[in-house]
């Protein structure tokens, strides 16, 4: 049965990175319960490791096997025995190392150590397994046996000692050294698991503190190797130039990419754009060097050593996005302009995180400690734990600070990149129950943003309800407040689908924590606009609820020009604004429906009627021709002369003002001037061709009839412009 992982004490608390000064990560755990005897305790000057690396490997390395007994000598009493059977064997050297004049040799050797160690191993299953046991039994070959694996452990790892203390580890650059290293550790790891304290302490507690000691030392240099190579574990992007170094990082020939039986070694991450992968020697020295720490029960030491050096790998990578990890107070005191500089960074690093750096972390893990599902499963979270809580502290940190309309779409970035890597992260983690934590914590912080942007909305409505504001645009022009909120509905709409996803979300949480219907549900949002046929979402019942108050608001500021025509004239621009942005967006138009451009186009076209009856219908009435203006079908002259003096007076006034009116719109305004010119213009021109000869030619006509048809179509177009006429 596979053993479960141990507990790993790193601190992935909130806020806080970890630090390599943790001292839960560099102690060394006390051999497993499951260990078949406890390591004795030995002096502080007998437990110091050997294989430090030094400036002076060979002096220290002897000095160290001196003191421990294990420099390939027997103590004195075994050393002539030991030295008789050596040279029965044609070995030379007692200390295991291969200096002989033959490499065949020396494997022979190896391997006959080897031999002897398989054979003391199974007599102590065997004798463990009897009620009584002579210590007689380990004196003679088996002694010497174990005196000379102690020594040749010792002395190989000498041999990955380099004369600089900031030079690497040698490791790999031998592999069939590595690998007779790691069989000679591994015999030493199963003597330690072998010796029963309560059968052989007391003959041999001498021997089984050797072993236990050279064991200890051997489980700290892998460990230190294991850390080496860890560091020298970096991920190469996949690019173009890279193929060109294709054979440094054991990349397989483009033919044979695809082949699924194909096992190049390579972690990549082949979903991504910038798959990451890791080169084939170092991801199997990594590999054999964890199996040979956890079959040595140094399982905790490695999978702490893997964590943290894996951890600032990621930190590294993460930081190419420019995301550096920032505080929840340090949040709350950033400026907006700073913050919305750092939201782009995160919607980066999040993706990243969920599209390239854990499933490619996964597939390392699983590449190294391979067989070890519960301990791979543990590592990556150990791993994702501390990325995402500080992703996610990130998040609700924004979600917390003070709202405002401006920060409504960066807000919805950040939603948007947590619910489209929601599905990636949730396969990634899987069912194991450590990673529920991580799982509940994005639903929640998604739900925060989510909450915050409805709010934003809320405030929006609320900003529009409350614009009381009694100064009047000059000319009737488009208020600023119709430009503002039409301008952030069109942008606010390009999120459309999202925003939908948003308010049904807020409605379902507001339901199951009330059991009320949301404030945003129902139909009145849209005033008198609502089709009670249509099935509107929530947001489109926000929006128009957004778009109903603003129309109310500037109903109530046409109010305050004194002037009804004028009035009438702020109204069609305005609403004319409205209507064309919702025709412009695709978004707003679909939200709006129908129904509510019918409602709007009416609501124009009576404003408009408005417009000229106030205008136009009395400058039309001094061109009836009435009771009054005949008698006897003879034309009354001064009557006659009244009437043109009013045309004129009243024309010259409506030029005077409403030239400094504004219409913004061209084509409102071309509709305007050409619906005066038709009803205007054609009275005029019947009422002048009529009574015009009635005047003496001359100075009478002159003075009493001051336009002609033409000129008034000249004044008619300059109506409008916003221009004050000389």
């Amino acid at each position: 049965m596979e053993k479960a992982p141990p507990e790993i004490s790193d601190s992935f608390a909130r806020d806080d990175q970890a630090d390599d000064s943790d001292p839960s990560l560099a102690a060394p755990a006390a051999p497993p319960p499951e260990s078949p005897m406890a390591e004795p305790k030995v002096e502080e000057d007998e437990t110091s490791t050997v294989l430090e690396k030094s400036s002076e490997p060979e002096k220290e390395g002897a000095n160290e096997a001196e003191e421990a007994g294990l420099e390939g000598n027997p103590p004195a009493d075994d050393a002539v025995a030991l030295e008789e059977k050596e040279k029965e064997n044609g070995d030379g050297e007692g200390d295991g190392q291969a200096h002989g004049s033959d490499d065949d040799d020396a494997v022979h050797r190896f391997d006959q150590v080897m031999e002897d160690i398989d054979d003391l191993i199974s007599f102590l299953a065997a004798a463990n397994a009897e009620e009584e046991a002579t210590s007689a039994s380990l004196e003679g070959h088996h002694n010497r046996s174990v005196q000379r694996l102690l020594g040749l452990v010792q002395a190989r790892a000498l041999n990955y000692i380099t004369d600089s203390p900031e030079a690497k580890s040698t490791w790999g650059q031998c592999p069939d050294d590595d690998d007779s290293f790691l069989q000679a550790v591994g015999r030493v790891s199963k003597l330690y698991s072998s010796f029963n304290p309560s059968k052989w302490a007391e003959s041999s507690g001498n021997l089984i503190n050797q072993v236990t000691r050279i064991h200890h030392r051997a489980m700290t240099f892998l460990e230190d190797e294991f850390r080496s190579l860890l560091e020298d574990c970096k991920p190469i992007i996949a690019s173009e130039e890279d193929n060109a170094d294709g054979d440094k990082y054991n990349t397989p020939p483009p033919e044979q990419e695809e082949s699924p039986d194909r096992d190049d070694g390579q972690i990549t991450d082949k979903d991504s754009d910038n798959s990451l992968r890791y080169p084939q020697e170092i991801v199997s020295n990594l590999s054999k060097i964890a199996r040979e720490m956890i079959l040595g029960h140094y399982e905790t030491e490695c999978y702490q050593v893997y964590v943290l050096m894996r951890r600032n790998t990621i930190g590294e990578l993460l930081g190419r996005t420019g995301f550096e990890g920032i505080s929840i107070d340090d949040v709350q005191k950033m400026p907006w302009e700073t913050l919305q500089r750092e939201i782009p960074k995160w919607v980066e690093a999040f993706q990243q995180s969920a599209k390239v750096c854990f499933p490619s972390e996964l597939k390392l893990i699983d590449g190294i400690f391979e067989g070890k599902s519960e301990a791979s499963a543990f590592l990556f979270h150990s791993l994702t734990l501390g990325v995402m809580v500080q992703l996610l502290n990130f998040s609700e940190a924004v979600a917390m600070s003070k709202r405002a309309p401006e920060k409504l779409f960066k807000f919805l970035d950040m939603y948007e990149a947590m619910r489209d890597m929601e599905p990636v992260l949730t396969g990634l983690l899987g069912e194991c129950k450590e990673h529920e934590f991580i799982k509940s914590e994005m639903v929640t912080a998604r739900s925060r943003l989510g909450e915050s942007t409805v709010n934003i909305f809320c405030d929006l409505e609320n900003s529009v309800r409350s614009d009381t504001g009694k100064n009047v645009v000059p000319g009737g022009a488009i208020h600023p407040l119709t430009r503002y909120i039409m301008n952030y509905l069109e942008l606010t709409c390009e999120y459309k689908e999202t925003l939908e996803q948003v308010f049904r979300d807020h409605l379902r949480i507001e339901r199951a924590d009330s059991n009320n219907r949301s404030e945003f549900q129902g139909g009145e949002g849209y005033g008198n606009y609502a089709d009670p046929n249509e099935n509107h979402s929530q947001f489109s019942i926000q929006i128009g609820k957004i778009m109903a108050l603003l129309d109310k608001n500037l109903e109530a500021k046409s109010k305050l020009y004194r002037d009804t025509a004028l009035s009438s004239i702020f109204m069609m621009n305005n609403g004319r604004y409205i209507l064309q942005k919702v025709k412009g967006s695709r978004e707003i138009n679909e939200l709006m429906g129908d129904n509510w451009r019918r409602k709007k186009s009416s609501d124009l076209r009576q404003c408009h009627k408005t417009y000229q009856r106030e205008t136009w219908n009395k400058v039309l009435g001094c061109l009836r021709d009435d009771h009054g203006l005949t008698v006897n079908g003879k034309v009354v002259k001064p009557e006659l002369k009244e009437r043109f003096k009013s045309f004129n007076a009243m024309f010259d006034e409506i030029h005077k003002t409403q030239s400094l009116w504004v219409v913004c719109d061209e084509q409102l305004q071309s509709e305007l001037r050409v619906s005066i010119s038709a009803v205007v213009i054609p009275a005029y021109r019947s009422f002048l061709g009529r009574f015009s000869q009635t005047f003496t030619p001359g100075r009478q006509t002159e003075k009493y009839v001051k336009y002609q048809s033409e000129d008034l179509e000249t004044y008619i177009d300059e109506l409008f412009d916003g221009k004050k006429k000389p």
